[in-house]
C-alpha cells in the first residue's frame, strides 16, 4: 500500500476533529486545534472528515479527497534546498 504525505491546516477559531477513513480497514482520528498543521501519512483512496461538535452533537463540517491534501511534490524536486514540499510547508505554515 502505497501511502501519501498530506497535511490540513484548521483555519477555524474552533478545535476540530479530523478522520480519515481509507481502504484495509485504515483509520486516523486526530483533534486539531485553530490554526494547526496537522501532517499525515494516508492510502490514497482515502477521504479526510472534518467534525465539530454543536449543540445538537457532532456536526460533519466537510469531507475532503487526500490526492488535494497532498505534500508531495507532483515533480521530481530539481538539485539543491527549496523543494516543491518545502515550499507547500511553507506556505501552510505562513497562511492565515
Amino acid at each position: 500500500m502505497d501511502l501519501l504525505t498530506c497535511g490540513y491546516r484548521n483555519s477555524t477559531d474552533r478545535m476540530v476533529i479530523v478522520r480519515c477513513i481509507g481502504p484495509e480497514a485504515f483509520f486516523l482520528e486526530r483533534v486539531v486545534f485553530p490554526f494547526e498543521l496537522l501532517s499525515f501519512q494516508c492510502p490514497d483512496e482515502t477521504e479526510l472528515e472534518i467534525w465539530t461538535h454543536g449543540l445538537g452533537g457532532p456536526d460533519l463540517l466537510e469531507r475532503i479527497p487526500v490526492g488535494q491534501l497532498t505534500l508531495e511534490p507532483t515533480d521530481p524536486p530539481g538539485p539543491g534546498p527549496g523543494s516543491h514540499q518545502d515550499d507547500l510547508l511553507e506556505s501552510w505554515a505562513t497562511a492565515g
